[in-house]
């Protein structure tokens, strides 16, 4: 799961310096090239993901999901607190995800109707669950916490091979914005406000890694969060897709079906596995 889409214009979470600030990071399992979510991330992440629980930002993505699910069976890749797949679920699709954080699944059992919403503990690169599904959906930036094109790639491959003929894959994902660093400068900052300050460094233009720094206050105490993640081409993905099998269908710029244009910071992509 991604705290904050890390190269869009779309609210972040995150803050200011205070002193004596906790630091809290997210790691790397060994051997998995994808971000991991300990204790205390997982359990201040609802918090700091405020924006991305208000009603005018989740209604549409749950309204879409529901729509391409056709009834279902869903499963959501990275499905962290369950954010998308609680509603989703109580919209009467049936619905499973698999998370890679214990900690973060954890914070999802917790709520009412996460009974509903059968979780995997595993990597979205290599993880199957049973069944095939009509969709399967990865929202909020989260291929970017897998860390490398290869392993990009085989989520692509996985998702596809829990796909029954005519499912589609569904991505959310911004548009890199490289650009927007200042020239000779080795990153931009991307928020200052009251309870943020976010900053994003351009590590290794050519492997697409970027680190994106946070300074937030949430519940009273200050955070501090980094963490790499590894951006994707709108074109590199159509080609991650034909590499597993799938074709690109759709291209929004938003949830509620937005054209995308050259101007899009966002997109949403719908990738069906040929019937």
């Amino acid at each position: 799961m991604l705290l904050e889409p890390s190269t869009t214009g779309v609210a972040r979470p995150g803050l200011p310096g205070k002193p004596r600030a906790r630091s809290r990071r997210s790691w790397q399992a060994p051997g998995v090239a994808s971000i991991v979510w300990g204790p205390e991330l997982a359990e201040a992440y609802d918090a700091a993901s405020a924006s991305m629980f208000d009603p005018a930002v989740l209604d549409p993505t749950v309204d879409l999901l529901a729509e391409l699910a056709r009834g279902g069976p869903a499963l959501e890749l990275a499905v962290g607190t369950g954010r998308v797949a609680l509603p989703l679920s109580a919209r009467g699709v049936a619905v499973s995800g698999i998370e890679l954080s214990p900690h973060m699944a954890d914070e999802l059992r917790a709520k009412p109707g996460s009974e509903a919403v059968e979780v995997t503990i595993g990597d979205m690169t290599t993880t199957r669950v049973d069944g095939a599904f009509k969709l399967v959906y990865l929202v909020w930036n989260a291929i970017m916490n897998v860390t490398t094109q290869q392993e990009q790639v085989a989520v692509f491959r996985n998702a596809a091979a829990h796909l029954e003929p005519g499912g589609c894959f569904v991505v959310e994902l911004g548009v890199p914005e490289p650009h927007r660093r200042p020239p000779a400068e080795l990153g931009r900052v991307f928020s200052m406000e009251a309870d943020h300050v976010g900053i994003d460094t351009y590590d290794d233009p050519v492997g697409q890694i970027l680190s994106s720094h946070h300074w937030m206050e949430v519940h009273g105490h200050l955070v501090r969060h980094s963490a790499p993640y590894r951006y994707v081409w709108p074109s590199e993905l159509d080609l991650m897709a034909q590499l597993a099998g799938l074709a690109m269908a759709q291209r929004w710029a938003g949830w509620q079906k937005e054209p995308f244009t050259a101007d899009s910071t966002d997109q949403v992509v719908v990738f069906e596995k040929p019937g």
